[in-house]
């Protein structure tokens, strides 16, 4: 005799597994941020790995070799942010010095044309964003950053990536023979598309970022602007968080050129050409090199972003994006769950509606005339 439960009792079911799920997430972030970055990496890196494998090189030494390349490219990024952000440190007193000059126009303003207003005192304000900025720019330039969250990131992820890279076949047979030999077929693709999908992923944003900080440092300079390759290359990071991401990277190199400028004209020129590489980004570059399978609708992308945000933090808006995507290649190859992976899709993949604004539309031609 089959148990019927109600409607009502598999939806309390379900909401009461998502806290359930979202709370140990929330407690266990130490834990699991670490094992999670240590496993993007790792299948990134795997093919060099297997390849070191193939030429001859003892396993255990090809994991050393992969790692120790792996940590010298973070370490020159970390030396490069550290040189670049130690040069913008020496610009802060002129910031703060504009900050107020622009704080009292505005007062000035508010007295001038308003009437019977009380003149807002924005002293505080400005000591609060300042005091913020040079603790926060002391602790990055004199190397005080022994956190701990930091210092398991910096100690337990090369460890992590270690003996996943070394064990990686022990764990591929692990997850085949847990899900069944009936089913191992069917496990070893979805493995095989998870990770294409990572590789597919992380090497294409990688690449992205690189050509963004190229444009965008070319851009910066042809305008003007000070310190353009560290507004550039941080804009071309935060490129990696949609839809946010982008916005925020503009935001900067806009407020500097607005307190630092004598003319509106350079914050303007700077929104109008990140606007450009914007377009050229959404358009070109992220089709054409990270391709659709990492694609969500924006529906879903904003409510990853936020849910992302409140578990882990912005450590948490990186990676929930690529899990996300795993997810939907999971859900792709499971009977039952395919409407769960077509409403994490890109809807305009399966409709083929698509808004497009008098900018893109023109980039559209241009595309056509020049046949990529």
């Amino acid at each position: 005799m089959d148990l019927k439960i109600p409607g009502y009792i598999k939806l309390f079911i379900g909401l009461l597994s998502v806290v359930l799920v979202a709370t140990v997430m929330m407690e266990a972030k130490m834990l699991l941020v670490p094992i999670l970055v240590a496993l993007l990496l790792s299948v990134l890196i795997s093919p060099f790995t297997s390849w070191l494998d193939r030429v001859g090189i003892p396993s255990l030494l090809s994991v050393f070799i992969s790692v120790i390349a792996l940590l010298g490219f973070l370490f020159g990024l970390g030396t490069f942010f550290y040189n670049q952000l130690l040069g913008f440190s020496g610009d802060l007193t002129l910031l703060e010095h504009r900050f107020g000059e622009l704080l009292g126009f505005v007062n000035e303003f508010l007295e001038e044309h308003i009437d019977g207003s009380v003149p807002i005192s924005f002293d505080s304000i400005q000591s609060a964003i300042f005091k913020y900025l040079y603790e926060n720019m002391a602790m990055l330039t004199d190397g005080m950053i022994a956190t701990v969250s930091t210092i398991t990131l910096a100690f337990m992820v090369p460890i992590y990536i270690i003996f996943m890279l070394y064990y990686r076949r022990f764990l591929l047979e692990f997850t085949l023979q847990a899900f069944g030999s009936g089913n191992r077929q069917k496990t070893s693709k979805i493995v095989h598309n998870v990770k294409n999908v990572v590789q597919n992923y992380i090497v294409g944003m990688f690449i992205v970022m690189c050509i963004l900080a190229v444009l965008n440092t070319i851009a910066l300079h042809a305008i003007g602007i000070k310190h353009a390759l560290l507004f550039a290359v941080i804009a071309a990071i935060l490129n990696i968080i949609p839809f946010l991401g982008p916005f925020l990277g503009s935001t900067l190199p806009i407020l500097y050129a607005f307190l630092t400028m004598d003319s509106l004209w350079y914050p303007i020129a700077v929104f109008l050409s990140f606007y450009v590489i914007q377009l050229f980004e959404s358009n070109l570059f992220v089709p054409k090199i990270v391709g659709g399978k990492v694609s969500m609708n924006p529906l879903m992308t904003l409510i990853t972003l936020f849910v992302g945000n409140y578990i882990w933090g912005f450590m948490g808006m990186i990676l929930f994006i690529p899990g996300i995507a795993i997810l939907k290649v999971v859900l792709d190859e499971i009977k039952g769950m395919e409407p769960y992976a077509y409403l994490l899709g890109d809807i305009r993949k399966t409709t083929g509606e698509r808004s497009e604004n008098f900018f893109e539309r023109q980039f559209k031609k241009m595309r056509k005339k020049l046949n990529i």
